[in-house]
């Protein structure tokens, strides 16, 4: 299992995440309209929003999984968050990067990720709109455009949630 880097931006990244007033609050409808929907359109088991903090990755909404957080260290979303393009793992199973990694090789059984990295006002990448299924698949140009859009859309919602209290 490779954990990912860290973003040469981290403080600023963190501070960013952490102006938006969002982690550890109660589920909220717009954004869970966002993960529905892409597990909808997208045909996955597994639709996540994360937002990536110094430790953990935690789902600000989830679709398909009972877990709220998990060590930011076996995280898909520390991958994604480190580019502005789509980050897509087709078969995590025969990815050296995931292949052991325990989402894997346990519940609940990685196969498939896609992550739009979402972004603060700001620009930093704060966590994902990210879909996972539990077998080997890809993502058509139509689905990409699809997660693509509904990254903005959530990026627009987070732009509006900047200072809220």
């Amino acid at each position: 299992m490779t954990p990912a880097p860290i973003p040469a931006d981290e403080d600023e990244r963190l501070s960013a995440l952490r102006a938006l007033l969002l982690l550890d609050t109660p589920p909220e409808e717009r954004f869970d309209r966002l993960a529905r929907f892409a597990a909808e359109q997208l045909g996955t088991p597994i639709a996540l929003l994360t937002l990536v903090d110094g430790q953990r990755q935690w789902f600000k909404s989830r679709v398909g999984l009972d877990a709220t957080e998990t060590p930011r260290e076996i995280s898909f979303c520390g991958h994604a968050i480190l580019k502005d393009a789509l980050f897509v793992v087709e078969d995590a199973s025969s990815d050296p990067r995931f292949s052991d990694n325990p989402l894997v090789t346990g519940d609940p059984h990685i196969r498939f990720y896609a992550g739009a990295p979402l972004s603060a006002p700001g620009g930093h990448h704060i966590g994902t709109l990210c879909v996972i299924d539990t077998v080997p698949r890809t993502l058509g140009r139509v689905e990409r455009s699809i997660l693509d859009a509904l990254r903005r859309l959530a990026n627009e919602t987070l732009a509006g949630q900047e200072g809220e209290e």
